[in-house]
């Protein structure tokens, strides 16, 4: 079965993803909608789709499938929306920027039995994998203490900051998932610090661009994130958990591995400075494990819930640094 897919928003996440859908086995790319024409054009021309409105995908009888790549604000009705149509369903982080919103959207997913995957692509970043397989294999005993490193090159534009949610339901919410996805357990308390450290404006429309948070499991698992909108030396992004019986660790990744050595000291490449760069395997990764489960009707994962749990993180770390408080999960 080759699996019939439709994009919904021709943005840079659009591309990235239309390059994934046409490069992988079992699947094609049918159909392109943005706002903007020119924008939608730019990858159906090439590719040799049409470009479509977002209802005539949605209805069509002859695609299976939708990708959403729209602007936040969109995403849940476009999720109830292809839901209702009986379309699988792949959507970018996140569902909505409202717990409240997410959990509505969620009822009509399981209502109408839709396929839904929820776009957190680090979960496919093949060395992230890796630390995830050796876990479950129990070689170094019990999760104990993660620490997870996330930091951009700069802050992305004010255009884009106004819209983003805010740092922890932008930014922080992969962080979120990614301990979700290693702990082994789901935090029970939330306990955030954050401040303007990079850039005035960023505080001026009421947002943080430098952030600490720690999750904690009921069992007393710990979880430690490191978060900044600036790392002058490149796209900082590690993983590191402490175990009973060792530690188990994911490098930041650089262009090559050559290193230089002379009476200076040592040299080595930078990091790679673009998170689509530096996750282009991982973009590659989920997509084919998207249109897998389509074809074989199997679970998608991450899933709506998954969305959901890490949005509730995020929310209860805001509520955290308002209030100066440990917040509880389950007060949100």
């Amino acid at each position: 079965m080759t699996v019939r897919i439709g994009l919904l928003g021709a943005g840079r996440i659009g591309r990235v993803h239309a390059g994934a859908i046409m490069a992988t086995t079992g699947a094609s790319l049918a159909a392109v909608a943005d706002a903007l024409p020119a924008a939608a054009e730019a990858i159906a021309g090439p590719a040799g789709v049409p470009v479509r409105s977002i209802e005539a995908i949605v209805h069509a009888a002859d695609i299976d499938a939708v990708v959403i790549t729209t602007p936040t604000d969109m995403h849940a009705d476009l999720i109830e929306m292809a839901a209702r149509a009986g379309k699988a369903i792949f959507c970018e982080k996140p569902i909505d920027l409202d717990v409240t919103r997410v959990r509505a959207c969620l009822s009509i997913v399981a209502e109408t039995r839709a396929l839904l995957m929820v776009g957190f692509n680090r979960r496919f970043d093949p060395n992230f994998a890796e630390v995830r397989r050796r876990l479950d294999d129990g070689a170094i005993g019990d999760v104990e203490m993660i620490s997870i490193t996330s930091r951009d090159p700069a802050p992305p534009s004010t255009e884009y900051l106004t819209r983003s949610g805010g740092l922890f339901r932008d930014m922080t919410i992969h962080d979120f998932d990614m301990a979700r996805f290693l702990l082994g357990e789901e935090p029970s308390a939330v306990t955030a610090m954050a401040s303007v450290l990079v850039d005035p404006a960023i505080g001026g429309l009421g947002d943080v661009d430098s952030a600490a948070v720690t999750l904690r499991t009921a069992s007393g698992r710990i979880a430690q994130i490191s978060n900044s909108r600036r790392a002058t030396y490149g796209y900082d992004q590690r993983i590191e958990v402490h175990c009973s019986g060792g530690l188990i660790s994911a490098e930041n990744v650089r262009a090559t591995t050559v290193e230089v050595a002379d009476a200076d000291g040592y040299r080595r490449e930078r990091l790679l400075d673009f998170f689509m760069t530096r996750y282009a395997q991982a973009y590659a990764n989920e997509i084919a494990a998207f249109i897998a489960a389509v074809d074989t009707g199997g679970v998608a994962s991450p899933s709506g819930a998954d969305g959901l749990h890490a949005l509730v993180l995020a929310e209860a770390a805001r509520r955290s640094l308002a209030e100066r408080r440990t917040v509880d999960v389950a007060e949100i």
